[in-house]
């Protein structure tokens, strides 16, 4: 399996796809970065030469932001915001929806065990 940052990407698939197995790479992202290296976006992964891999290693690494490195800045952002006591931090505390779902029905699975929310009459 090729290895991209340290992580392995699947070798069967198309180029396009397989750079999507890093987090924080999507299909724009993958396009962009095809794009720029000029690689050819439906070879398969495991075809790669090791130049090849060499300069996509390089790109990723200087010029975007993946793996562990986004990981904790998405993990430091919202650690900011408890610390301030925004209201979208205190939302995350209390691991309840924080872009403004609703929560009478659907944002029960994220709270953990089921709760019984009321007692049926008969």
């Amino acid at each position: 399996m090729p290895r991209v940052l340290g992580f392995d990407i699947p070798e069967n698939k198309r180029l396009e796809i397989s750079l999507t197995y890093l987090f924080g790479i999507g299909r724009h992202l993958s396009n962009e970065i095809i794009k720029k290296l000029g690689l050819d976006p439906d070879i398969r992964a495991g075809k790669l030469s090791q130049d090849d891999l060499a300069r996509l290693n390089g790109l990723i690494q200087s010029e975007y932001v993946v793996e562990g490195d986004l990981r904790r800045q998405i993990q430091n952002n919202i650690k900011r915001l408890i610390s301030i006591h925004a209201y979208r931090g205190s939302r995350h505390r209390a691991g309840l929806p924080v872009r403004g779902q609703r929560t009478r029905t659907n944002s029960r699975t994220r709270k953990g065990r089921r709760k019984t929310v009321a007692n049926k009459k008969k």
